[in-house]
C-alpha cells in the first residue's frame, strides 16, 4: 500500500477547509458524434410544433419534422408562402406531391397546381389526379381547336377591373414592355364598349380585337380626339390579341370558358405540359390562369388554399406577370392562400429581367427549402436568403431527399420520408417507375440499405461540420 505524503495530505486538508472540497479530476472520455448528440443540446434545435403535416425527420435530433404554414402563420410565420429550390433529381417533386396529398387529408384544404412538366403526353401530376378521381385541365393549343379546354379572359365571373388588368398583362408580356397611355386608352374604351353592348353571351377576345380595329366615334369624341388616332393607338394591341385569336395560341382563350371545370374540387391541376416552356406562351398562360383563379377560385369561405407552381421562374422572370402575382399573394394572404414556388436555381430569377419583382416575391416567402446545389450556387443562394454559414457549406453535400429548411430563421436539416402508399404516385420519371416495379424484394432491400448508408454518411458529415464550426466560434 502506497504511503501518503504528509505534506500533500496537510495541503489538501487546509485547502478544503478554506475553499471547500476539491473536485476529483476526471479522465477524458472518447465518444462518437452519434452518442454526443444526446448531450450536446445545441444540435437539437426546437421544432415547429406538433400540429400540421408530417414532412419527415430532423437529421440531427432524429425527431419528427412537422410543417404547416396555416398553423404557423401569425405566430412563427409572417407569411404562408414557400420557396423550394434545388437541382433536378434531389427530391423537390416528391416533396411537393406528398405535401399536397397529406394536406388534402384536412377537409378545409384545397390545392391548385400549375403543372408545367410531363411525359408521355400527360403532366407529372396526372397519376395523383387519377388516384383522386380528378381530370386535369389540360391546356393544349391543338386540342383546343377540337373542343379542348378554354379559359375566357372576359368570363363574367371575373370583375371588369380584373378583365382589364388581365388584358393589359397579356399584352405587356407579349410585347415585352409596358403599354403607353394612348394604347392603354384604346384598350380601355374597346373593353368598356364590348362589356356594355354584348349581353346575350360571354364577350370574347374576338370582340375586343374587332372593336380595336373599328373603334366607335363616341369614344373619340369623349376625349376630343380624332377617330383615326384612336384606331392607330389600338393597332399594336389588336395585333397582340390577334395572336390569341388566330395565331399559335388560338383555341385556348378565344371562346367562352369550357363547361365542367370544377372549382370546388379539392385538387385542381392545370396541365401545361403541352406548351413550350421556353416560349412566350408560358408566361401568358401563367398570367391568365393567375388572374382567372384570383377572381373565380379565391373566396372568403374559410378554406385554406395552396397554389403550387412548377417552373415558377416563368412567373418571376417576367416583370408584368411577377407584379400580377405580387398582388395575388398580398390579396390571397388575407383569404388563406399559401403560394408555393418551385425553382431549380435562384440565379434564374434574381439575375433576370424582373430582379426587383423577384426580390419582392422572395421576401414574401417566409419558408425556404433548399436541396442539393453546386457550391457556387449554394453560396449565392445563402447570400440572397441570409442562410447561416454551416447551412451553406452543407448544401452541396446533401443526398437526395435531404434538404435545408429555413422557416423564418429556424434552420434545420430535414430528411423527407415517403410512405409505401405514396411511392408509386410521386415518381416523375416513367422509366424509373416501371423499372422499380420489376425489382425483386432482394434488390429493394439492397436499395434501401444503400440509401440508409448514404443518409448516415450525410448525417455524420453534417454533425462534424457543425461541431467544428461551433467549437471554433467558442474558442474565438
Amino acid at each position: 500500500m502506497a504511503m501518503l505524503d504528509p505534506l500533500a495530505a496537510f495541503t489538501d486538508a487546509f485547502t478544503s477547509f478554506l475553499f471547500g472540497k476539491v473536485e476529483t479530476t476526471r479522465l477524458p472520455v472518447r465518444t462518437s458524434t452519434g452518442q454526443a448528440q444526446a448531450v450536446y443540446l445545441p444540435t437539437a434545435a426546437p421544432g415547429l410544433g406538433d400540429s400540421g403535416v408530417i414532412i419527415g425527420r430532423e437529421v440531427y435530433s432524429g425527431k419528427g419534422y412537422i410543417y404547416d404554414p396555416f398553423q404557423l402563420y401569425g405566430q412563427q410565420l409572417p407569411a404562408p408562402h414557400w420557396l423550394v429550390l434545388g437541382e433536378s433529381g434531389n427530391g423537390k417533386s416528391a416533396l411537393e406531391k406528398t405535401y399536397v396529398l397529406r394536406q388534402l387529408r384536412f377537409r378545409d384544404r384545397q390545392v391548385v397546381v400549375l403543372d408545367a412538366q410531363g411525359e408521355d403526353g400527360v403532366g407529372e401530376w396526372n397519376l395523383i389526379a387519377q388516384e383522386l378521381g380528378i381530370t386535369p385541365i389540360r391546356l393544349d393549343p391543338t386540342a383546343a381547336l377540337n373542343g379542348g379546354i378554354r379559359l375566357n379572359p372576359l368570363d363574367p365571373s371575373i370583375t371588369t377591373t380584373g378583365q382589364l388588368a388581365l388584358l393589359r398583362t397579356i399584352i405587356e408580356v407579349a410585347m415585352g414592355r409596358g403599354l403607353d397611355e394612348r394604347s392603354g386608352f384604346a384598350l380601355k374604351v374597346a373593353h368598356a364598349y364590348v362589356n356594355e353592348t354584348i349581353t346575350d353571351r360571354q364577350p370574347v377576345l374576338t370582340d375586343i380585337v374587332e372593336q380595336l380595329r373599328h373603334p366607335e366615334a363616341d369614344s373619340a369624341e369623349a376625349m376630343n380626339v380624332d377617330i383615326d388616332d384612336v384606331r392607330a393607338w389600338g393597332l399594336d394591341v389588336a395585333l397582340v390579341l390577334d395572336r390569341l385569336v388566330d395565331g399559335d395560341l388560338r383555341g385556348m382563350f378565344d371562346g367562352p370558358t369550357s363547361a365542367g371545370i370544377d372549382l370546388d374540387s379539392p385538387l385542381i391541376v392545370f396541365d401545361l405540359s403541352h406548351i413550350d416552356r421556353n416560349s412566350i406562351a408560358m408566361p401568358i398562360l401563367m398570367a391568365i390562369v393567375g388572374v382567372w383563379l384570383e377572381h373565380t377560385w379565391i373566396r372568403p369561405d374559410r378554406k385554406k388554399r395552396i397554389f403550387l407552381v412548377e417552373e415558377a421562374w416563368h412567373i418571376i422572370n417576367s416583370p408584368f406577370v411577377a407584379q400580377l402575382f405580387q398582388r395575388l399573394l398580398k390579396f390571397g394572404r388575407r383569404l388563406g392562400l399559401s403560394f408555393v414556388a418551385v425553382v431549380h436555381h435562384l440565379s434564374d430569377v434574381v439575375d433576370g429581367a424582373a430582379a426587383r419583382e423577384a426580390a419582392a416575391i422572395l421576401k414574401m416567402a417566409s419558408t425556404r427549402t433548399i436541396y442539393a446545389q453546386k457550391a457556387d450556387e449554394a453560396r449565392a443562394t445563402g447570400r440572397v436568403l441570409g442562410l447561416p454559414r454551416w447551412a451553406v457549406e452543407i448544401i452541396p453535400t446533401l443526398t437526395p431527399g435531404i434538404a435545408v429548411w429555413d422557416v423564418n430563421g429556424n434552420v434545420q436539416v430535414v430528411k423527407h420520408l415517403i410512405t409505401e402508399a405514396e411511392r408509386p404516385l410521386v415518381y416523375t420519371d416513367r422509366a424509373m417507375t416501371e423499372a422499380s416495379s420489376m425489382l425483386t424484394d432482394e434488390a429493394l432491400a439492397i436499395e434501401r440499405a444503400a440509401n440508409a448508408e448514404a443518409e448516415e454518411r450525410a448525417e455524420a458529415l453534417a454533425m462534424e461540420r457543425q461541431l467544428r464550426d461551433e467549437s471554433s466560434e467558442t474558442v474565438a
